[in-house]
């Protein structure tokens, strides 16, 4: 998207203008510059879109300052923040840092991993240079004017809106040249697939602030203090989060607490498996009986505990025909309050797309599938990387019927660690680690194999017209091409990260790209590389090409999405709740079927994945 509205550009403003509003802080020297030390905001500026820049300086890799910017500040307990954590640059993915600041609550804990959260290098006692740009609801950081974003923000929580600009540090960092630049002249990518979990529970009740010390969180509340109760109804997000700063603040400094409710009815008595995540300390009741409590705060497990909030906790609810209430006691200490719920049995389908049979599990790690159209039977690589016993060259391929019935577990083995297959001129050709075999199908006989070395983790495997090989390296980011038995290096570079599943369609490979969440697709001639669809976080697999000319690729985790030619993207299955994965799948264009091996889950499952 490309906007040209309006421009303005602030220069660098000294520290000791009279334009800034200083709250804790103070100007000094530092490293030959004028420099601030502390929390300081611009009240007079509107800003929206546009460009932020400053230098930054820590003075040792173990000082928490916690230093960063603020903008789109509506109130002092009302912005968007980005901060850097020096003391775990170059350790943990968590350096950068996006958080938004609701009632004056900074919610880290709620907003962590792709979007909210990167890795980066910070070298304390010298000046590092911060560069933000924001458009709408996007923004990215770019780190010691890197070419590429260190950070990219795909949704601000505070939507598209207008305030000031500033910055922020909670211990000895150090400010210079600060700047900004109000213009919508800027491009960002469209961004990735929200996508939404299967089974979640999305509308709560939810009450005022209450100070925990007047709150036994053990016990129903009583009909006295219900009545005090205010209730105010909410929706979560995408992913089941209530951010329950966005509703009510804290009352002081001293643990606060809330409560939140739900109603479930049911036809029968049943059980409820109930998935949930919860930031800082939590209490669940069922039909005013407790089944669980829980303290999650910021290093109550063990020195290095972060309390992120997600679904990591579990328990099972006894639910009653008829009515039932499900009442959270939440309460919040610092870095986040908010809480998560789902079904825990629950999967996505699409309309149209309806199971058909499964398997027992007997496989192995089953990682890939594949239909031999003249036998009319199923291949199966068994990666089987956990069993000790069976070292690298015992592994095998299985032979499974059109119904599911295993015909061969161990069809043919010594292979090594087996993961993408496919079917070429009657040869079964199978990644496996350090190169490719060729099966004879026909013998069940390892017919030859094609080294690859060095290489990372080979992973998925397509063969083109001209019978050129092509072999993806997810962990040294390239893609190989065999031909005549000898191998080459055939795309490397900044547009190959984490490449897997893999696709000849005409005169393009299409193959998944993990590392920045694109399918993509490479023309075979001039190798030129094209975007096709962002698919959010996750390990993109298989990939195949359905009936009416889409794209069925499939998320490891659990997902399978149906992408049109143009980029449109549909979830059609969603497994991931139950913990069953999705690995390289096969398709069957004449039965409109998809064949899923479900790795951990050591299972076939087949779907009619309909339209």
């Amino acid at each position: 998207m490309i906007l040209t509205i309006t421009y303005a550009q602030s220069g660098i403003i000294d520290f000791e203008s009279e334009k800034w509003v200083i709250r804790n802080g103070q100007v000094t020297e530092h490293l030959g510059r004028k420099s601030f030390v502390g929390y300081a905001y611009l009240a007079e500026v509107e800003f929206e879109n546009g460009t932020i820049e400053v230098d930054i300086a820590v003075t040792g890799h173990k000082v928490r300052a916690y230093p960063g910017i603020i903008f789109r500040m509506q109130s002092e307990d009302n912005f968007e923040r980005f901060y850097v954590r020096s003391h775990r640059a170059s350790l943990y993915p968590d350096a950068l840092q996006y958080t938004p600041i609701n009632n004056g609550i900074t919610s880290w804990q709620l907003y962590n991993g792709d979007g909210f959260t990167a890795e980066v290098d910070f070298p304390p006692n010298q000046w590092v240079h911060i560069k933000m740009e924001i458009l709408e609801k996007q923004a990215r950081v770019y780190v010691d004017n890197a070419a590429n974003p260190a950070l990219v923000i795909h949704e601000l929580k505070h939507g598209i809106s207008k305030g000031s600009v500033g910055i922020m540090a909670e211990g000895t960092a150090y400010f210079s040249n600060f700047q900004y630049t109000i213009t919508d002249d800027l491009q960002f990518e469209p961004p990735p697939l929200v996508d939404t979990v299967p089974g979640l529970i999305t509308e709560w009740e939810l009450s005022q602030a209450f100070k925990l010390n007047d709150i036994d969180m053990a016990k129903y509340p009583n009909e006295r203090l219900l009545s005090r109760v205010e209730w105010l109804g909410v929706s979560s997000g995408p992913s089941g989060l209530v951010d329950i700063a966005r509703y009510t603040g804290r009352l002081g400094r001293e643990p606060d607490c809330v409560f939140a409710r739900t109603f479930i009815n049911t036809d029968k008595d049943t059980f409820l498996h109930l998935n949930f995540g919860y930031s800082d300390a939590v209490s669940i009741f069922i039909n005013g009986e407790c089944y669980f409590s829980g303290y999650s705060t910021y290093q109550s497990r063990d020195p290095s505990f972060l309390g992120i909030i997600g679904y990591f906790d579990e328990v099972s609810l006894p639910l009653r025909k008829g009515k039932n209430e499900v009442l959270f006691i939440v309460a919040e200490v610092f870095g986040g309050w908010g809480f998560m719920a789902r079904d825990g049995d629950a999967i996505f389908e699409y309309e149209g797309v309806k199971r058909i049979w499964e398997t027992k599990k007997e496989f192995r790690i089953p990682e890939s599938a594949v239909y031999d159209p003249i036998r009319d039977i199923l291949y199966v690589s068994n990666y089987d990387l956990y069993n000790f016993n069976r070292r690298e060259g015992h592994q095998s391929i299985s032979q499974v019927l059109m119904d599911g019935a295993v015909k061969h577990l161990d069809w043919v083995t010594g292979l090594k660690n087996p993961l993408g297959m496919t079917i070429h001129e009657d040869r079964l050709l199978v990644v496996e680690r350090g190169g490719v075999a060729e099966i004879d199908p026909a013998s069940a006989e390892i017919h030859n194999r094609y080294p690859i070395t060095p290489s990372g983790l080979l992973n998925d495997i397509a063969v083109d017209s001209a019978g050129n090989i092509y072999v993806s390296d997810s962990r040294n980011n390239t893609i190989y091409r065999l031909s005549n038995g000898e191998y080459e290096e055939w795309l490397t570079g900044d547009a190959v990260h984490d490449p897997n599943g893999l696709l000849v369609h005409g005169n393009r490979l299409i193959y998944g790209n993990s590392g920045d969440q694109y399918l993509k697709s490479v023309d075979l001639t001039t190798r030129e590389v094209r975007k096709i669809a962002n698919l959010g976080p996750g390990f993109i697999d298989g990939v195949k090409l359905d009936r009416d000319g889409n794209y069925l690729v499939s998320h490891w985790q659990g997902r399978v999405f149906r992408i049109t030619p143009s980029g449109d993207v549909a979830k059609i299955l969603d497994l991931s709740v139950q913990g069953i994965y999705c690995a390289d799948f096969e398709y069957l264009i004449n039965s409109n079927v998809i064949i899923i091996p479900t790795y951990f889950d050591n299972r076939l499952i087949t779907y009619q994945v309909g339209r």
